[in-house]
């Protein structure tokens, strides 16, 4: 945000001579209160410095300019300005305060030498219309090429660097224990530090290491460019092998110390969001959990044993001086009309204004009564039939008038009274989605009520529907609507009377009151507190006949309602109501009547000052000498004194008297509380509190002498009502008396409060029947008090102070702070260029925002301080100020309305003031700032910001900011302490531990494969080849394999003998072309089918070792080439089989832009084969010979390859066999990528061991054809089928409401036996269970769906089959997996995972559970890494380089104890654990169930605790609707959250709250950036498995095109 003013120059202007600095401040008085132009004030200023030094006088040209490109000024001196309409609010000018904007301003001074160095948001140019085009953050060009941009990052580095390390002591202590991202700032920075340069602190701490992080991997492959996922695109690494680093750098990126290459702009705003979060957090209190060996325990934090605490004695009730008994006064209220109607009937009781301000209608008394007779009359006897009558006494009605027309509404309400119908008071609907509007509804129907009384032209503006019916409002009951103009009344018959009894405890009306939660009560008035409430006033007030009252206030509810109808009836007086529509085009209309009519009262509010002040100079002839009251009815606002000082030191020369000035405080629920007397001239005014904010937030009185900045003041509100007694009680738990010290409710006790909230009985006795006890618990007296909803306290000569409201508490780690306190302080930091104030602006009258500061008098205005930039105040600024509930605290939330044309970085600029503001000045961190577009927060139905559906919007996500800034690392200071690791508990001690408490080792065996007898002729191959020949001699045409395509036809077959002549040609050509040896690695490059299959046979064949690799997707080669090349690299293939599409593709001059397209090995294209058979066939000299080596891409972007000799392929073969009952006779459906793992083995391989027949079908087919998977199976009336997650997932997202389609086609799925997902990873059971109820009305059997698990190590572990018990789940404590342990619960119990067995054991395999780092086995149900001894496990890695050390550790480990045979065991790399079941095995032993939790490459290590990423993702994806899909990684110990918006990109930053809040909610971290990006950009494989460190590096190389970067403060 540009600066504005001196402040720039403060240093300067304070070295001036006294007298200058004088004549400044004059200067600045002048500009505000309109008296010298801004032109003129700028020429006189410069004429004034132009004597001092350079320096002062450049300083001062900047803040010129900067001031002439504020559009505030000198556009809006102009008068004309304040009678065009504007738009208000009631929380708008109620809080100015120069002196507190002054505590703000040096506050703030403290952090002007060490600027902030925030990270600012990126945001994609497109998202958000609010801010023009050059506002956003400029793309970043700096990953574009090195030489020019490095040039500039040389040059511009030590500028840069030493601007970054002076903030070293900012607002936020930003020194970073090592952080290992490098960064050339091409972004904005906060506050245009750096900007312009490349240069960056990170660069320079690049060689800093973070302890106990291991380096990230090297991975730059590029990310797609294409929004649609890529589902098939295997995303590795370009140069990280198991045990080798390869591959050059790319020149546009920078390496790291931890050798990843990222580009500039996001490590920059990483390392910036480091820097800052480093900062001490708020003084430690006791406020972590205690983490007690299994749970954490969520605790309160605990009080600062240095708070200040209550010292006083206990407070006595304080009572009002006694009600007068007046002879006059009337039984009831209506009573009083009649008499006035009957004696006085000429006499004025009611003007109305029209829209310019001018008196449009008088209704007197007569006129009053009359009507007012008519309508009761009407009411009873003409809406029914004799018989039925709609209306009878006691029933409810609402009164539904606009506020202009305060004539009608005084009518209807005094005619429902003498009716005897009670009245309920409501706003006019505009809309069917009013705010709050459903609320009302509620009261409606809960009051019973189906009558709604309204005027002609009322009814005339309600929204209507096609047909011209009023329409159904959202929530609302049916209602009636009744007319209630003169000519449609009936007169009565003259022998008819209104039944008029004395005033008892009967329901008079019903004024609805709105909670901090937004639920609408009703508080019922009865007709006696109603003529007692008159009788107080009228002595408080000292009212008599024939006062003129100028009310401004609403005269629907609340003081409007009391004074203005009630009051005035009761006296005779006569009332000139303002309507807030006039206000707004004539903001001194008010003031004009009370001079006009040489009014006595005038009902206010702050607001009503404050226009009025600012249009004070359209005419300067008013006299305000005639009042004897100002009641400032909103002087419960503390900060209500400043409008009242600044009023009176402008108004005095008016004629206004001080002691006219009289605050009240009022409640729904006790009416009026107190009310200050009109004083006598001369006497001297009441004193001033000054307290100490800090003791305020504790609840304790303190006056404040230490930090001026940040003391609150506050005046009196008079003292309590006649005939009332006041106490002050906690304001919560027990009502308990508070001691004289401390502040607390205020509660009354008098016939005058409301009786009950319609309906409620129970918060009625909490509110309205409330006795008060001592410490001791004892009740205190047995008069009931009202809890007013106002806090405060009884001060000096039995004054009442208010301080605040229980709505607008916020109650934040134990302290309590005040919502109005905090409007205040925002308002206080410079927002011209940011906050929205309304549509029209206004310069103000002479220092209209005085706060008395340590004065106890009201003082007269003196000049602002030389060095104080002041705020030209815009109409009508919109903050909303309230708290969530997060993480077991209270979060404060500031929401305010952004102008239209604010930029981007000043805006930003603004937030981060705002941030260090209310920090310094209430010592209180804020959870979440947010801006919105200008005019779009609900509002009030006068105009104010409606402050519970802000609130509501704000937590499901439909706020939609156009700036967002989350400060949880700040605020939330009650995380559990990270886990310190203890020195671990040794394997043996372990093991004797478990043997003790009698629990067994945690291992499983699948069946025996010795035990198991076959009579199958296989048994006698060693060989997979051989087989293969034998099965082509002994079932020549028995067809094994058939691919389909996307219409479901075969469109190729493979028998025995095909598949064997096949393998032949190519085993032949592999010797002619290739010339290969006997052990070559050759690669397979082939789309999935049968091509494929022959040409792995062929490899064997010959001898050769065959590699399968997906081939490059055509669209996307840049992407998807290098994984090819890379392979093809790793595994020193001597040539590559392919078809001649693909030879042609490889050579292409696309492929050459994204590889070396001249060193490829011989390409050999298998399309045209000569007919030629080999000689003689190959066979192995031993089985523990390679048969070929299976390479895959980890999530974690590891690019492996493992050795698979033929005894394993035989073994896998086998197991599969067994475990799945596979024969001859069988068919199988397979959609599966056939590259790695058990997809390869299912679709190559088990086929010709075991002779069933595989129908093929390619995943990438589906994409065209979704139910191509399902339809084959009805077709074929498969039993056995064998899928991918991503498959599933399709099926279930695309098929979701086609199955009544399905059905029609007959397609039934119950002959579906087993329906395998082939995953290496923790089954995903909300996708399975989806995906078994969609389909179950296709017959799919629930029982059928299983999944399979495997790793690089052994590829099959685990795998349902035909027999043996269900997949059993447990229920798991996600906080004690956090600790590495396995605690298990009930179902449904909070802070619990699900997890499922993932299949049965294979037969042969056996697995044991070990701690990862002691390498000793675990017990039952404890969590560990899953080990495994099978005859199928691969043989070892397959790197350029062997690495004997992984190869041993990972393939051949021993236990360190407890294991006599020595077992060689291979390590998965998979935590989990095996649980004896209740169930039996088929061998008849108790069954053993193994469940896997995750990857340990893929956690993260967070806190001290282990964390899941899919764990975080799930409840990621649950926080918003129009989260698609998410993914989570870590970079430099900062959580990072990735998340597709499905939706509008309006919705981009309502995400950053919800998914920040559920991260910490359910998983106790705080997100460090969270990310939103288009659909499609998390990189999933081929499995369905995101490749997050793909997804991490592409952000970090800032390749995403992100919507919307938030890093969190």
């Amino acid at each position: 945000m540009a600066e504005r003013g001196p402040e720039p120059a403060a240093a300067a202007v304070a070295a001036l001579p006294p007298e200058v600095r004088a004549q400044l401040a004059e200067l600045e008085l002048e500009l505000s209160e309109g008296d010298i132009t801004q032109k003129g004030y700028e020429k006189k200023r410069s004429k004034l410095l132009s004597p001092y030094s350079p320096q002062t006088r450049e300083t001062d040209s900047t803040g010129q300019k900067d001031r002439n490109q504020t559009p505030t000024a000198a556009q809006t001196s102009a008068p004309s300005k304040y009678h065009r309409a504007r738009s208000g609010g009631a929380r708008d000018e109620r809080y100015r305060s120069d002196i507190h904007t002054e505590a703000v301003q040096a506050a703030l001074a403290k952090h002007k030498e060490q600027k902030m160095a925030l990270p600012m948001p990126t945001k994609r140019r497109s998202t958000f219309v609010q801010s023009p085009a050059d506002a956003c953050t400029p793309p970043d060009t700096s990953s574009a090429s090195e030489d020019e941009g490095s040039l500039r990052r040389q040059a511009a580095l030590s500028a840069a660097l030493q601007q970054s390390l002076q903030n070293a002591e900012s607002w936020i202590n930003r020194s970073v224990q090592g952080s290992s991202t490098s960064s050339s700032a091409s972004s904005t920075l906060s506050h245009g530090e750096v900007k312009g340069t490349s240069g960056s602190l990170a660069d320079v701490l690049a060689s800093a290491r973070l302890e106990n992080v291991s380096a990230p991997p090297d991975v730059t492959a590029t990310a797609p460019s294409s929004s649609i996922r890529p589902a098939n695109i295997d995303l590795p690494p370009s140069g990280i092998v198991k045990g080798v680093h390869k591959g050059p750098s790319r020149s546009s990126l920078m390496d790291t110390a931890d050798g990843v290459p990222v580009s500039s702009r996001v490590s920059t705003k990483i390392q910036q969001l480091l820097n800052t979060l480093k900062r001490p957090k708020r003084p430690p209190l006791k406020e972590f959990f205690v983490d007690d060996s299994e749970e954490i325990v969520e605790g309160i934090p605990q009080p600062d044993p240095n708070q200040p605490k209550p010292e006083g004695r206990q407070m006595t009730p304080v009572k009002g001086e006694p009600l007068g008994v007046i002879c006059n006064w009337p039984p009831a209220l209506e009573s009083a009309l009649q008499r006035w109607g009957s004696t006085q009937a000429k006499c004025p009781c009611l003007t109305g204004l029209d829209v310019t301000g001018k008196p449009v209608y008088t209704l007197t008394y007569g006129k009053l009564w009359s009507r007012s007779l008519k309508l009761a009359y009407t009411l009873l006897n003409k809406l029914g039939t004799r018989n039925e009558p709609v209306l009878k006494a006691g029933d409810r009605v609402a009164l539904v008038y606009p506020n202009n027309d305060p004539v009608m509404f005084m009518v209807a309400f005094y005619g429902c009274l003498l009716a005897e119908v009670i009245p309920v008071p409501i706003e006019v609907p505009l809309t069917r989605k009013d705010a709050g509007g459903q609320q009302i509804g509620f009261l409606l129907g809960s009051c019973g009520i189906a009558l709604a009384l309204t005027s002609e032209i009322c009814l005339k503006g309600l929204p209507k529907t096609q047909n011209g019916e009023i329409v159904q409002f959202k929530g609302w009951p049916r209602l009636k609507w009744v007319v209630t103009d003169s000519k449609y009344l009936s007169k009565p018959p003259k022998d008819w009377q209104p039944h008029i009894s004395p005033a008892g405890t009967e329901p008079a009306y019903i004024e609805y009151k709105t909670s901090k939660e937004g639920s609408v009560m009703g508080v019922t008035v009865s007709r006696l507190a109603m003529l007692s409430h008159c009788q107080a006033l009228s002595q408080a007030c000292n009212y008599s006949e024939g006062e003129t009252v100028v009310n401004v206030l609403d005269f629907k509810k609340d003081a409007g309602l009391w004074h203005g109808m009630f009051a005035n009836v009761m006296n005779k007086m006569h009332t000139i109501s303002v309507p807030y529509s006039v206000m707004k085009t004539c903001p001194l209309s008010w003031v004009q009547r009370v001079h006009a009519h040489k009014a006595k009262v005038a009902l206010v509010k702050c607001r009503d000052l404050h226009w009025a002040m600012m249009a004070h100079r359209d005419q300067r002839d008013v006299s305000l000498s005639s009042l004897r009251m100002l009641i400032v009815t909103d002087g419960a606002n503390p900060w209500s004194v400043s409008s009242c000082d600044a009023f009176l030191s402008l108004f005095q020369s008016h004629g206004l008297k001080p002691e006219a000035i009289c605050p009240c405080a009022t409640s729904a629920e006790a009416m009026t509380v107190a009310i200050r007397r009109p004083g006598v001239p001369g006497a001297p005014l009441p004193g001033r509190a000054i307290l100490s904010m800090n003791g305020l937030s504790y609840g304790v009185i303190r006056v404040n002498t230490e930090d001026k900045n940040s003391a609150l003041t506050v005046q009196d509100v008079g003292h309590v009502m006649p005939g009332g007694m006041m106490c002050i009680v906690k304001p919560d738990g027990l009502p308990q008396l508070c001691k004289t010290d401390e502040i607390g409710e205020i509660c009354v006790s008098s016939r005058t409060g409301g009786m009950m909230y319609f309906g409620l009985a129970g918060v009625t006795k909490n509110t309205f029947e409330v006795i008060p006890v001592s410490s001791s618990g004892s009740p205190v007296g047995d008069v009931p008090f009202i809890r007013s909803g106002l806090l405060g306290f009884v001060g000096p000569g039995s004054l009442v102070f208010v301080v605040g409201k229980i709505d607008g508490l916020l109650m934040v780690s134990g302290r309590r702070h005040n919502a109005d306190d905090i409007v205040a302080t925002g308002l206080a930091v410079e927002s011209m260029k940011t906050v929205y104030r309304g549509r029209h602006t206004g310069l103000l009258a002479a220092a209209p925002y005085l706060r008395t500061f340590p004065l106890s008098a009201p003082s007269a205005r003196s000049p602002p301080p030389p060095d104080l930039r002041v705020a030209r105040v815009l109409t009508s600024l919109r903050i909303a100020v309230f708290s969530v509930s997060v993480f077991y605290d209270e979060r404060i939330v500031v929401v305010a309305e952004q102008r239209p044309d604010a930029a981007e970085e000043d805006s930003f600029q603004w937030m981060s003031r705002v941030l260090q503001a209310i920090d310094s000045i209430h010592q209180v961190g804020v959870y979440c700032l947010a801006l919105v577009p200008a005019n779009t927060l609900p509002k009030t139905p006068l105009g104010g910001i409606h402050i519970s559906q802000t609130k509501q919007l704000f937590l499901e996500g439909s706020l939609h900011p156009c700036n967002i800034l989350m400060c949880p690392h700040t605020c939330v200071t009650n995380l559990p302490k990270p886990r310190q690791k203890q020195p671990g508990v040794g394997p043996a001690s372990v093991m004797v531990g478990n043997l003790v408490a009698g629990k067994r080792i945690a291992q499983a065996a699948g069946r025996d494969l010795g035990q198991i007898e076959e009579n199958d002729l296989v048994r006698k191959h060693q060989f997979l080849a051989e087989i293969l020949q034998w099965r082509a001699q002994a079932t020549p045409d028995h067809v094994l394999f058939m691919l389909l395509n996307a219409k479901g036809t075969a469109v190729c077959t493979a028998s025995c003998l095909q598949l064997h002549k096949r393998a032949e040609r190519i085993a032949s050509v592999l010797g002619d072309k290739g010339h290969l040896n006997a052990g070559d690695n050759v690669v397979l490059l082939y789309p999935p089918g049968i091509e494929l299959i022959a040409a792995f046979y062929g490899c064997l064949y010959s001898g050769c070792i065959p590699v399968t690799v997906r081939p490059p997707h055509a669209q996307n080669l840049t992407a998807t080439l290098p994984t090819v090349r890379m392979i093809v690299d790793v595994s020193k293939a001597a040539c590559v089989l392919t078809t001649q599409t693909l030879v042609r593709l490889l050579k292409s001059r696309e492929a050459a832009a994204a590889v070396d397209v001249k060193t490829w090995p011989t390409l050999i294209d298998t399309d045209d084969l000569p007919r030629k058979r080999l000689p003689q066939l190959y066979k192995p000299p031993t089985p523990e010979m390679l048969a070929y080596l299976d390479f895959s891409v980890s999530t974690t972007g590891m690019l492996t390859g493992v050795k698979m000799s033929h005894s394993a392929v035989n073994a896998l073969c086998r197991a599969v066999k067994l475990q799945c009952e596979l024969y001859s006779s069988r068919q199988v459906a397979i959609c599966l990528d056939p590259y790695c793992g058990l997809g390869f083995a299912l679709w190559c391989l088990c086929s010709v061991y075991s002779g069933h027949q595989s129908v093929l079908i390619p995943p990438m087919e589906l994409e065209s054809n979704l139910s191509l998977w399902l339809a084959t199976v009805n077709q074929y009336k498969i039993r056995d089928t064998f899928c991918s997650y991503s498959v599933m997932e399709l099926c279930t997202r695309g098929l979701g409401n086609q199955v009544e389609v399905l059905k029609t086609r007959g397609i039934n799925l119950s002959c579906i036996r087993t329906c395998v997902v082939v995953a290496e990873e923790r089954p995903r059971i909300a996708l399975q269970q989806s995906f078994s109820k969609l389909f179950k009305d296709i017959g799919l059997s629930p029982r059928a769906v299983s999944t399979t698990f495997g790793s690089r190590v052994n590829v099959a572990i685990c795998l349902q089959g035909t027999s043996g018990p269900d997949p059993t789940t447990v229920y798991v404590d996600l906080k004690s997996l956090r600790h590495d342990r396995v605690r298990l619960v009930e179902r449904g119990a909070p802070q619990s995972l699900v997890l499922a067995e993932s299949g049965k054991i294979l037969p042969g395999v056996k697995v044991v559970i070990v701690n990862p780092e002691t390498k000793g086995p675990v017990g039952d149900s404890h969590l560990g890494e899953i080990w495994v001894n099978s005859p199928h496990t691969a043989s070892g890695y397959y790197t350029i380089y062997d690495s004997e050390t992984l190869q041993a550790d990972h393939f051949n480990t021993r236990l360190s104890f407890g294991d006599a045979a020595q077992t060689l065991w291979a390590r998965t790399g998979y935590l989990g654990f095996v649980r004896r079941t209740e169930l039996t095995a088929a061998t008849g032993e108790r069954h053993d169930a193994l469940y896997v939790v995750g990857a340990l490459d893929e956690t993260l290590e967070l806190r001290g605790l282990r964390y899941h990423p899919t764990d975080i993702e799930n409840s990621v994806s649950r926080a918003h609707r129009s989260i698609a899909e998410c993914a989570v990684f870590t970079w430099t110990n900062l959580l990072v959250v990735v998340v597709e918006l499905c939706g509008s990109e309006q919705e981009a930053l309502d995400l950053v709250p919800l998914v920040t809040n559920v991260v910490l909610e359910e998983h106790y971290l705080i997100v460090g950036v969270v990310v939103v990006v288009d659909p499609g950009v998390v990189p999933i494989n081929s499995r369905g498995e995101k490749q997050r460190m793909h997804l991490r590096d592409s952000f970090l190389a800032d390749q995403l095109d992100p919507i919307y970067v938030a890093y969190n403060m």
